[in-house]
């Protein structure tokens, strides 16, 4: 069937060399590199189940009159944001797994992002020449987080609503500009005129969502142009990428992961309860909630705000600089930018200037790894300030020791880690073998006369590629043929 497909256009458009030369392109076999992957096919989940959302979502704050299924606001006067989001989430066929399922999508795509962030700082996959594709994925995480507030601030419940109040006092903030600049965002004095949830109902479904389009396309054209990195092996070599190709071998098996990424998210949406909006009821600018929450991955934000201390820098009655903007603006601003600058402050410090197509495992290069570790401690030690509040109620230890106790360790944990880490990798490069996945089997052979003698080698460790068992063997791809591709 593909063989006549592209013989059907070849015949017409002349599409035979092309599509012969991306059917053979060779992707590295290694779970890490799946990463990538279940973000792209979370954010397929994202726009089909997102589709489906708009068709009943109103994006207006014009006042109605809930009579819906849900008996305990029934005659209750809400948005028409918030009543089409409960009509949705209660009435609507299918209604409630399509946002629950949208809502998992969008934290497991955060996740991936993140955790193939970190797997690229630790192995070096940020090196020359491919800094310019980090800083397109470094740019995506930027703009999912982004995506996601803005879709949790849609529905305009209770704890949406308390989010864009942060969010505003946060804008108000930024100096000189803030007042105008949130006048402009919000179209007033909070929470706003008529035309904010349209403005930021186009910021969601439109502006961003075709921004990590964009985005994810560049980065998928600059990965083929550049070919995949790879880990260093007995035959993987800069010139070469060792692995499978994309027809039949990879193609199948990354469509295979998106169905069981679908799969996943959906079992998720349709059994694991999320956001249930009906039971923080509608929002209004007079009321607030103790424990109120940001969805996860604004924890963060919300632990900078809390752990910053009572700083404002004033000009006589002049306030130039409010204290919402060190914690909520300055903050997230040092962390990306650090991100952003991080392959040039990697080149710089190791004097390291060579094109690099092979990984490093994080043991490789223990001093960078501890930094990468110590500065994904500091941030996270901040985002575990953003739950202090629940700790507060279900604990004894007071408000204000949490406080300082955190104040603390962002100062201590990132040191500790640092040394913590680079023991760690210090001693696993030191070692002849992997201590886990080190091949330490014997090797048996059978004799002339029919018997089975066992073969004595230095340390009892074959060199073994692939991790199939068999000493000096190819690994299990090269026997299957998948090939490597040159550049």
């Amino acid at each position: 069937m593909i063989r006549r497909a592209v013989g059907f256009f070849d015949d017409r458009i002349g599409v035979a060399p092309g599509a012969r030369k991306l059917l053979r392109y060779v992707f590295p076999d290694h779970w890490s590199f799946l990463l990538g992957e279940i973000a792209l096919n979370s954010f397929l989940v994202l726009v089909g189940t997102g589709i489906f959302l708009t068709f009943y979502y109103s994006p207006s704050d014009a006042q109605t009159v809930y009579n819906g299924a849900y008996e305990p606001l029934r005659g209750l006067s809400m948005t028409e944001a918030y009543w089409s989001t409960l009509n949705l989430s209660l009435d609507v066929p299918a209604g409630l797994l399509m946002r629950q399922t949208h809502h998992w999508a969008a934290n497991l795509m955060i996740v991936a992002i993140t955790v193939h962030l970190l797997r690229i700082l630790l192995t070096g996959a940020f090196r020359r020449p491919r800094e310019i594709n980090y800083v397109v994925g470094v740019t995506l995480l930027a703009l999912t987080v982004l995506e996601g507030f803005a879709g949790y601030s849609l529905p305009d419940d209770l704890l949406s609503g308390m989010g864009l109040v942060i969010a505003y006092g946060v804008a108000m903030s930024i100096p000189l500009l803030g007042g105008d600049l949130s006048f402009l965002i919000w179209g007033g004095e909070f929470p706003g005129s008529a035309e904010f949830f349209p403005r930021l109902y186009i910021v969601h479904v439109l502006l961003v969502p075709v921004a990590i389009a964009g985005l994810i396309g560049a980065h998928l054209a600059m990965i083929a142009r550049q070919h995949h990195t790879q880990f260093r092996g007995r035959i993987a070599t800069e010139r070469n990428v060792v692995g499978y190709p994309l027809w039949p071998g990879y193609a199948l098996k990354s469509g295979g992961l998106l169905l069981v990424t679908a799969a996943v998210l959906f079992l998720l949406g349709g059994l694991v309860q999320i956001n249930p909006i009906w039971q923080w009821g509608p929002y209004e600018p007079y009321l607030s909630t103790n424990g109120a929450q940001p969805d996860w991955y604004l924890g963060w934000l919300l632990g900078g705000l809390r752990l910053m201390p009572a700083l404002e820098v004033q000009l006589g009655s002049w306030t130039l600089v409010p204290n919402p903007f060190w914690g909520g603006l300055a903050f997230p601003t040092l962390v990306f930018l650090t991100m952003y600058a991080w392959p040039w402050i990697d080149r710089r410090w190791l004097g390291d200037n060579r094109r690099h197509e092979l990984l490093d495992l994080p043991r490789d290069n223990p001093r960078r790894t501890a930094i990468v570790m110590s500065y994904f401690s500091w941030v996270l030690v901040v985002f575990v300030a953003g739950s202090i509040d629940r700790l507060y109620f279900r604990s004894t230890i007071p408000y204000e020791a949490q406080i300082w106790f955190l104040r603390i360790a962002v100062f201590v944990v990132p040191v500790l880690t640092y040394f913590a880490a680079k023991r760690l990798c210090e001693e696993l490069r030191d070692r002849e073998r992997h201590p886990l996945r080190g091949w330490n089997g014997k090797v048996v052979r059978r004799t002339p006369a029919g018997g089975f003698e066992t073969l004595e080698l230095d340390e009892g460790v074959p060199a073994v590629d692939g991790g199939n068992g068999r000493p000096g063997a190819p690994s299990e791809e090269q026997e299957a043929g998948a090939g490597t591709g040159g550049r």
